[in-house]
């Protein structure tokens, strides 16, 4: 599990552009959060002619999951993504700076009975992530209302990974590496909540192929299966959505999965569904800039030019 400790190596120089960036962030989101979300759309916008790349990714999935949908669609669809993902550098600030008044300031709960539910008589709890924009924030969001665990992949920049284990164990217990596939599961054994994200492409390799949205045989991992086995942990979803009525979020808590097959194919094609749904929440929120049909089963060409 990573350890939030800091090391005198971090004040060396090829550290400083590192601590430059940080320090901007921090400084950014002292200012008032309507003047954050003016802020984080236009960054988000501006971005768009720099990010070319990730702007055809975003388009090329949003043809691939909403066919039915026409390009003018597509790129209202995209423009508003690419404000969101301005907002959510500004929201992982917010995540890691803000203190904890001013974060319960701007959101809302609904189904916070159901997880303390889930977890009665010390039952482990599998939660369901989706890699929304504002991520960061609604892991520090849920870590308020009931803090536990989650699974990461570990920063490349040391001092990165300082920065956002310090910042993510603000409000909850531990990170684990996503492969500590022992630690996670001792964790649920013991009764902990852990997030767990199995929304993204992470190749060939313990994964299986089942539908998502309109696309078939999309490359999903087993990891949920394999972990639910193991541990015989309750799974529910937990994903937090920016408000498009009016300021702030709201954290979105749901029963407990019922039926989860107990084959894999079943099982991914299953967890896929329950993505969507939580998807449909706000889809203009939602990583679309990730490459998440990049995998392919054998003999099939590319999704991506």
């Amino acid at each position: 599990m990573s350890q939030s400790k800091f090391e005198r190596d971090f004040l060396h120089p090829r550290y400083w552009l590192t601590w430059f960036g940080v320090g901007l962030l921090w400084l950014l989101v002292q200012m008032p959060y309507p003047a954050l979300l003016f802020f984080g759309s236009k960054l988000g916008t501006a971005s768009r002619p720099f990010l070319k790349r990730r702007e055809s990714i975003a388009r090329r999935n949003l043809e691939l999951c909403f066919p039915d949908q026409n390009p003018q669609e597509h790129e209202k669809l995209i423009a508003e993504n690419f404000k969101s993902l301005g907002m959510g550098l500004l929201e992982t600030g917010m995540a890691w700076f803000w203190p904890d008044e001013r974060v319960r300031k701007w959101f809302d709960v609904e189904g916070l009975d159901n997880l303390k539910q889930a977890q009665a008589k010390n039952r482990g709890v599998i939660v369901v992530g989706v890699h929304f924009m504002s991520l960061e924030l609604g892991g520090r969001v849920m870590g308020l209302c009931q803090p536990m665990m989650a699974t990461y992949r570990p920063h490349n920049n040391a001092l990165m990974e300082w920065v956002q284990t310090r910042g993510r164990m603000r409000s909850n217990k531990a990170m684990i590496s996503r492969n500590n596939l022992r630690g996670l599961v001792g964790a649920l054994k013991k009764g902990e909540a852990v997030w767990f994200a199995p929304d993204q492409d992470y190749g060939r390799k313990g994964s299986s192929f089942a539908p998502f949205f309109a696309v078939n045989n999309v490359a999903t991992t087993n990891g949920t299966f394999v972990i639910s086995r193991l541990s015989k942990a309750a799974m529910l979803t937990v994903t937090m959505v920016r408000k498009t009525d009016k300021l702030g979020y709201r954290l979105y808590i749901t029963p407990e999965m019922h039926n989860y097959p107990d084959e894999e194919q079943a099982a991914a094609a299953y967890i896929n569904n329950v993505i969507e749904k939580e998807i449909m929440r706000a889809p203009e929120q939602y990583l679309w800039v990730h490459r998440r049909f990049k995998t392919r089963p054998p003999g099939e060409p590319s999704l991506y030019l």
